[in-house]
């Protein structure tokens, strides 16, 4: 578990160091992940270098509060994630490959495994879809 942790922060921290390192005119290199924007006018939980970093913990930390203590709706939620970052494409985090979770875990090669039990579509639209 340790180790796939160390491998998800080397990756994140290769993702957002590497990036200004590229010129637009490097033929061959790796591509770089897509992060699409969060929506306008909100703010994070926390600064992007931290949530890069630090989201699978603060989300274990935040699953745990839940399933343990019941705590739900507390400062680091899937669902707030969810609602913020959603595609406006697509309306989820893991439908496509530009889609905020998916293109980081995909260039780090690691599997997103949150979106077996969880939705990915924000609560309007989740809650729209099972009408």
């Amino acid at each position: 578990m340790l180790r796939r942790a160390a491998r998800i922060v080397g990756a994140l921290l290769l993702c957002s160091a590497a990036a200004p390192l590229l010129a637009a005119g490097d033929a061959g290199r790796t591509p770089q992940p897509v992060i699409e924007p969060a929506r306008a006018g909100t703010q994070c939980v926390a600064d992007p270098a931290v949530m890069r970093r630090n989201h699978m913990d603060l989300l274990k930390h935040q699953r745990d509060d839940t399933v343990r203590g019941g705590i739900r709706g507390a400062k680091h939620s899937l669902k707030d994630c969810i609602d913020c970052h959603a595609s406006q494409a697509t309306g989820s985090v893991a439908k496509a490959e530009t889609n905020f979770c998916v293109s980081c875990h995909s260039y780090a090669a690691v599997k997103i495994d949150c979106f077996e039990c969880h939705t990915s579509k924000p609560r309007a639209l989740a809650v729209g879809a099972a009408k």
